[in-house]
């Protein structure tokens, strides 16, 4: 039998009863009662025989105000990390207030030195960029990571109540699922480890693992041999595109919700699930999230759209509304371009898009064949963002696929083709680009803005 300490554990903070969040304090309003609070200044007003503080711990987006009667050191100031120790009160204007006893500097912060974010005035995005190490510290930013963090959380809770499974597939991998070629190799820094590994001389780049290696650009392949064990699972992670582009809404490094399940065999299925996620999670970021959601939105966003049905057009209406309605010009050869597919949501009164079956060429080699020129497919268009999400039915035909593979990837897709030889199931998955659905929500304009800690081309701080 366990030990009882270990099945009825007691919560850390009740061994530091005082020590509280601003979060829980706002939240239960205990008038009178003598608290403890750590966090940083976000700004100070001076008074003749009072100094109001303006504090915050990362717990909510909201500050406490705490009041002192006393002279408050000098080395004390915005951005300073400090404790407090007072009683709860509510000031005449209603609002909650720590009367403080005492006040102890933990961290001094001068702007005199450097810190570049003043208190009271606003800095572009491009600017506060330039400090990825203390963009968390700013308010917007705050409340932006707080969100990812309720965005992650939602659907982890959304797939698990529908019985999907997470599975956490590799960031090594010997494939490149899109076959665009925009993978980054890996490779041990050390030459004289690949020099001692290596079975032929200057054959480096296959030393370690005896074949070349490189950072995921999905883990689609894998979550579909985990399907056909388990039939709906998920992987929730970071995957890599070598793209040259520095556009507003392209990464190097970024993290990508993926599904797959087995047993699925229409299209519209596909959809219907990928529609009740997205609205589920947004309701329940807007329900219990909404004070980070207005702080971190610049303009008015609208939500309309989740009391509505998404658009599903096929590929074909796509390109007819585009060149007969819309006067757009769209290539044969080069398909959907960004202007494109604002341009489509725009049309639908920026209700999101499905694009359904699209012609074969356009699309990665595992998309099941509707016919000779077309595919089972979709990209989902969401307004200000364009593609948000993509996924398809896959082939589940032996030989369609093997056909379908490319000669580069033939040899290390064996065991893929296993997966349609024994116990084979048709299969759908689909992956959505998590920042593009943070941008989506929170009407965020440059991608690297929705992340902690952004990677582009000519850019790996820290």
């Amino acid at each position: 039998m366990w030990p009882r300490y270990i099945l009825n554990p007691k919560p850390f903070y009740r061994y530091h009863s005082s020590l509280e969040s601003i979060s829980g304090i706002l939240q239960n309003v205990r008038v009178g009662q003598q608290i403890s609070v750590q966090g940083w200044i976000k700004s100070l007003r001076k008074q003749k025989d009072v100094t109001f503080l303006d504090i915050n711990d990362g717990s909510t987006s909201k500050n406490l105000q705490v009041v002192i009667s006393d002279n408050l050191e000098t080395r004390i100031g915005v951005g300073s990390s400090v404790q407090t120790i007072g009683i709860l009160k509510v000031s005449s204007k209603g609002q909650t207030e720590l009367s403080a006893k005492s006040i102890s500097l933990l961290g001094e912060c001068n702007l005199d030195k450097g810190y570049p974010f003043a208190p009271r005035k606003y800095y572009a995005p491009e600017y506060v960029r330039e400090y990825l190490h203390l963009r968390p510290r700013t308010k917007k930013f705050s409340s932006v990571l707080r969100l990812r963090h309720a965005a992650t959380l939602a659907i982890h809770n959304y797939l698990d109540k529908n019985g999907y499974f997470n599975i956490q597939t590799p960031i090594l991998t010997s494939n490149d699922c899109e076959g665009a070629g925009e993978v980054f190799k890996v490779l041990p820094e050390s030459t004289s480890l690949l020099k001692s590994m290596a079975k032929e001389k200057g054959a480096f780049d296959e030393a370690y693992f005896n074949k070349k290696a490189y950072l995921t650009v999905s883990g689609q392949l894998h979550l579909e041999a985990a399907a056909h064990a388990l039939r709906k699972v998920y992987c929730f992670g970071p995957t890599f595109r070598a793209e040259n582009s520095k556009s507003r809404y392209h990464l190097s490094e970024f993290y990508m919700l993926e599904l797959e399940e087995a047993f699925l065999e229409n299209l519209s299925d596909l959809l219907s699930n990928i529609e009740q996620l997205i609205k589920s999670v947004t309701v329940s970021l807007l329900e219990k999230h909404a004070d980070d959601i207005e702080t971190c939105t610049e303009k008015k966003i609208e939500y309309s759209w989740l009391d509505k049905k998404f658009i599903v057009i096929s590929y074909l209406e796509a390109v007819d509304i585009l060149t007969n309605k819309l006067n757009k010009c769209v290539s044969s050869k080069g398909g959907l371009v960004k202007d494109h597919e604002l341009a489509l949501v725009k049309y639908f009164e920026n209700v999101p898009v499905f694009i359904i079956n699209w012609p074969k060429a356009e699309k990665p080699f595992y998309m099941k064949e509707i016919d000779f020129d077309n595919v089972a497919a979709f990209d989902l268009l969401a307004p200000q963002i364009g593609e948000i999400c993509g996924g398809s039915l896959r082939e589940n035909n032996y030989e369609k696929l093997k056909s379908q593979i490319p000669s580069r990837s033939q040899s290390h897709l064996d065991w893929y083709l296993d997966l349609r030889k024994f116990g084979n199931v048709p299969t759908g998955g689909f992956g959505m680009g998590f920042e593009r659905y943070i941008q989506f929500i929170l009407g965020i304009e440059n991608i690297k803005d929705s992340i902690p800690f952004p990677r582009w081309p000519h850019n790996c701080d820290m």
